[in-house]
């Protein structure tokens, strides 16, 4: 299936931009076609929400990646700018995320990362991933790993690559469940 149409959802504090699944490719839009890629069945379209946390105010990456996911048939749901921690958990949690994406240029990662892996502990939710992606140097990115970040993507990561390693990241958690 290809994605195609954008709703646009107001919520309480905030607007957030859903990005649905449909069945026919984007029109006039040319960059789309090199990402779009066919889903195997499933049955659920998976759910990622793309969050941009702290005080970071560069969301074009963010963007670009929500468009991205939903061009290769995810659910998007793209949280806005200045997020904390607590909002994005909240947010996952709501919409019944499998993947909570966090775009980061700020430095801020190795703070704000850990918090919302902390939060989804507590609140009972750790079978919603973590990946995240922007300026983290390899250190960091080693050690968000270690701490239980599913994937970080740097800078000039391929699309294509960054969609084929959430796919893969889904079916090791969908091998798991099933075990």
């Amino acid at each position: 299936m290809f994605a195609t149409r954008d709703s646009v959802r107001l919520c309480c504090a905030s607007v957030r931009i859903r990005f649905a699944a449909a069945t026919s490719p984007p029109r006039g839009d040319s960059t789309a076609s090199r990402w779009r890629v066919q889903l195997p069945p499933m049955d659920k379209i998976p759910r990622i929400v793309v969050a941009k946390v702290g005080l970071d105010g560069h969301d074009r990456g963010a963007k670009v990646v929500a468009r991205a996911l939903r061009d290769a048939g995810f659910e998007v749901i793209y949280t806005g700018l200045r997020r904390t921690p607590e909002d994005v958990v909240q947010i996952a949690i709501q919409e019944d995320a499998d993947i909570i994406a966090i775009s980061i240029l700020s430095g801020a990662h190795m703070t704000l990362v850990p918090k919302v892996l902390e939060i989804l502990k507590q609140r009972d939710a750790e079978d919603i991933l973590v990946i995240a992606g922007g300026t983290i140097p390899d250190d960091d990115a080693d050690a968000l790993k270690q701490m239980g970040v599913k994937g970080v993507y740097p800078p000039g990561t391929l699309i294509e690559d960054f969609v084929a390693d959430i796919r893969r990241i889904l079916a090791e958690r969908d091998q798991a469940t099933v075990r």
